[in-house]
């Protein structure tokens, strides 16, 4: 009897779920998710996101813990039910857009228009990357079909919870890859971006003062959140639950008599939201569907597509000077085309400040910043509508490009 309850208690333990087979992998992703806490806490990468982002994949790696799933009893496990809850409904990438409105001003963006032509450039890198997954397909272990591109493409906006957003409706089983991507490379932008933004510009180029922006009235803040929710409803109606989220938070910003909610948005709501998230996305890096090589295929492809999106947004800025030269823009704002507010443009502005240290580019940055995320968005809603219809399309032309490969 004595010896079946001590059987019984070591069959219980997490110490034989990590000795047992497979369970290394489980000490491989407590380490991963130990890394992002070391980059979250000491190096201070995105901690507000990388800290629960972390946690969460320690929990969901914890043998017979059944935190992120369902115990044999039926038991839920409360990350469970936070990302039942959150991410696969999709709530807590909308109630993210909505706290983003409310804390951004859209100004900058509205005194200079052009500067959403540079947010728009900057989403080209979703779509490489999307026609990179679908290449890189045809190595052997790697299988990703056009709702698996989307979803990986999507990382390069730089935006995590559209990417989250996407990829709980396309590719749910690829959500932790892909989240751990997008978060890892927004946390990155102050290093990932400046090489890439030297090598496209020359030091004159870099040297470029920006005419000061002209005053925005209150009442063209209160228009443009409506106009564009406006827009989207008529032209893409599929981006409207994360632009009008956006719009929402930004219009309780902007009209002035709703404080109390623009200020709940901001602080209370947002922060909330982003411990549920964070938690909830770390849930889904579990060993065994996170040690793959679709996982390093994702990375890789997030990488190329970040710096692509980087790129094209600065090279657009320098067409702009060309064809525009008595207006001139610094292209270093075009790198702040890329989603990650605010710390794109603070990186555009910093590198400007290189050069020179009366260069103030952060509001001029902000511009490109914004748009990037209204891009983004629409660029996830392009992506909702068209590829379901596009994937049997591309499934008859497989074997035709697989002989050609």
């Amino acid at each position: 009897m004595i010896k079946e309850a001590f059987s019984q208690l070591w069959q219980s333990t997490g110490l034989l779920g990590f000795i047992s087979e497979g369970g290394w992998g489980n000490v491989v992703m407590i380490l991963v998710g130990l890394a992002l806490l070391y980059l979250a806490i000491k190096k201070g990468f995105e901690p507000l996101l990388l800290i629960p982002i972390g946690f969460g994949c320690i929990l969901s790696n914890i043998p017979l813990a059944f935190i992120a799933g369902i115990d044999s009893g039926g038991t839920v496990g409360f990350i469970k039910l936070l990302y039942d809850m959150g991410i696969e409904t999709g709530l807590f990438p909308i109630l993210i857009f909505m706290g983003v409105g409310a804390m951004t001003d859209f100004g900058p963006l509205i005194a200079n228009p052009k500067t959403l032509l540079l947010g728009a450039a900057a989403q080209m890198g979703i779509f490489f990357a999307l026609i990179g997954a679908l290449l890189i397909s045809f190595i052997p272990d790697i299988n990703f079909n056009l709702h698996a591109a989307a979803s990986i493409g999507i990382i390069g906006g730089a935006d995590g919870p559209t990417a989250i957003y996407v990829t709980s409706r396309l590719a749910p089983d690829l959500l932790g890859s892909i989240a751990v991507a997008a978060y890892s490379y927004m946390a990155l932008v102050p290093i990932i971006q400046p090489p890439i933004m030297r090598a496209l510009t020359t030091k004159q180029e870099r040297l470029i003062k920006m005419q000061q922006l002209r005053p925005v009235s209150k009442t063209e803040k209160i228009l443009f959140p409506i106009s564009v929710l406006t827009l989207c409803a008529i032209l893409l109606p599929s981006a409207t639950p994360l632009v009008g989220s956006l719009m929402f938070g930004n219009l309780a910003r902007e009209c002035g008599v709703v404080n109390r909610l623009s200020d709940t948005m901001q602080n209370a709501l947002m922060n909330i939201v982003t411990i549920f998230l964070g938690l909830s996305v770390g849930s889904k890096m579990e060993a065994d569907k996170f040690l793959n090589l679709n996982t390093l295929g994702i990375l890789v492809l997030g990488m190329v597509a970040f710096g692509i999106g980087t790129a094209t947004g600065v090279l657009l800025a320098k067409l702009m000077n060309k064809l525009d030269p008595k207006h001139p823009v610094n292209p270093l704002i075009g790198s702040a085309g890329v989603s990650a507010v605010p710390m794109a443009a603070r990186v555009s502005s910093k590198v400007g400040q290189e050069y020179d240290p009366q260069n103030f580019l952060l509001m001029h940055a902000m511009g490109p910043n914004v748009a990037g995320v209204i891009g983004s968005a629409v660029a996830a809603g392009v992506l909702l509508s068209v590829v379901p219809f596009m994937e049997p399309l591309i499934d008859g032309l497989r074997p035709a490009l697989a002989t050609f490969m």
